[in-house]
């Protein structure tokens, strides 16, 4: 619980500097950038978030590498993290922020499970139902499930439109009981 309330906060801050300075789509793309790298680099992840290093070695390593090249409010937001001790949990704040930037932008994510690839064009059918359905705008991305016997399953911030064959299979069976 502590950790989403570490990301949160931070992610909800960030969010506040990328709007009052327009900037939001700028961090964001940084954002995903520095993920990236992190994943890319697991070493420098873990010398980042080590306990053995001094914070002022931490902060001299993410300024050589990352001044110039990502924004101020970014690289603040690590020098924060540093001193702080919540470095690891900067994944989850990227996170908060692109929902935060979702709602701002009216939009919802999410994914579409079925048994087989979906084409472009089925999936921007299913973005334009779910919409309706929602009254948002939502953005599907497609994973595939082989376990399932046909239909698609779609989740979007916590709901559920189940429209599996198993599922309506199990709700035939409730009903005959």
């Amino acid at each position: 619980m502590a950790e989403l309330t570490v990301a949160m906060t931070y992610g909800d801050a960030l969010f506040q500097a990328g709007k009052d300075l327009d900037k939001i789509d700028i961090i964001a793309e940084e954002a995903h950038a520095v993920l990236g790298i992190l994943k890319e680099e697991p070493q420098f992840c873990d010398v980042i978030n080590s306990p053995c290093i001094p914070a002022d070695e931490k902060k001299k390593l993410l300024r050589a590498v990352f001044q110039g090249k990502i924004c101020d409010e970014l690289l603040n937001l690590w020098m924060i993290l540093v001193n702080k001790r919540r470095t690891i949990h900067f994944e989850n704040i990227v996170r908060v922020y692109d929902d935060l930037r979702n709602r701002e932008e009216g939009l919802a994510y999410g994914k579409v499970v079925s048994m087989n690839p979906l084409t472009e064009q089925q999936l921007l059918r299913f973005e334009d139902e779910t919409s309706k359905l929602l009254k948002e705008k939502v953005r599907l991305e497609n994973e595939t499930d082989k376990s399932l016997i046909g239909g698609v399953k779609i989740l979007i911030d916590g709901k559920i439109i189940d429209a599996t064959i198993r599922k309506r299979l199990s709700d035939l069976t409730d009903i005959i009981k």
